[in-house]
C-alpha cells in the first residue's frame, strides 16, 4: 500500500540549483534605428530585463552560452521588481526538457520590418559549463515552432509576461 501511494504521487521537478538562467525572450529590429530588449528569468525567480545594451552576447547558432558569456549578460541587465514564484518556475522549467527533445518547424518569411521575437529555454551543463537554448517560437518577420505540446503553454506565459513589462 505504502508503495502504491509514494509510486502514484505527482513528483517535484527540483530545479538545478547551479542553473542561473531559464528562460529567455529577446525581440531584434534593425528598421528605424536599432531595437534589442527582452527579459530572462533567472534560478531565483527573478524577471531581468535589458533594452539596447551596447555589450550583449547572442547565442551561438546552436543557442548555446558559455556560463561567463551568461553573467556578462546579466550585468547588463536590471531587476524589474517582478518575480516568478518557485512553485510557477519548477512547472515551466519541467518542460524543457521536453521542448528541447523535439523537433523544431522549418523558418518561414511571413512579414517585412517587423523584427524578431525569439522564445529560449537553456538547459545547463555543469560538465561543459554552457547553457544550451531552445527555441520554443520565433516570431516578426520569420516564424519558427518547436512542436513539442508544452511549447503553446510556455510560449503563452512568457508572452503574458512580456506584456506586462514592456505594455503595448
Amino acid at each position: 500500500m505504502a508503495a502504491f501511494l509514494i509510486g502514484g504521487c505527482k513528483r517535484n521537478v527540483a530545479i538545478n540549483e547551479k542553473q542561473a538562467m531559464f528562460f529567455q525572450v529577446d525581440y531584434m529590429n534593425y528598421v528605424l534605428g536599432y531595437q534589442h530588449y527582452g527579459f530572462i528569468i533567472d534560478g531565483q525567480g527573478n524577471i531581468l530585463t535589458y533594452k539596447n545594451p551596447q555589450i550583449w552576447n547572442f547565442p551561438d547558432k546552436d543557442f548555446s552560452l558559455s556560463e561567463s558569456q551568461v553573467r556578462e549578460n546579466f550585468g547588463n541587465c536590471l531587476n524589474s521588481g517582478k518575480n516568478i514564484t518557485r512553485e510557477e518556475l519548477n512547472k515551466y522549467a519541467s518542460y524543457i526538457k521536453n521542448i528541447s527533445s523535439s523537433k523544431i518547424t522549418a523558418l518561414k518569411n511571413v512579414a517585412a520590418d517587423a523584427g524578431s521575437t525569439e522564445y529560449i529555454c537553456y538547459q545547463f551543463s555543469e560538465k561543459s559549463g554552457t547553457y544550451k537554448g531552445c527555441l520554443i517560437k520565433m516570431e516578426g518577420d520569420f516564424t519558427r515552432e518547436n512542436l513539442n505540446f508544452f511549447s503553446k503553454k510556455v510560449t503563452t506565459w512568457l508572452k503574458n509576461i512580456n506584456d506586462t513589462l514592456w505594455k503595448k
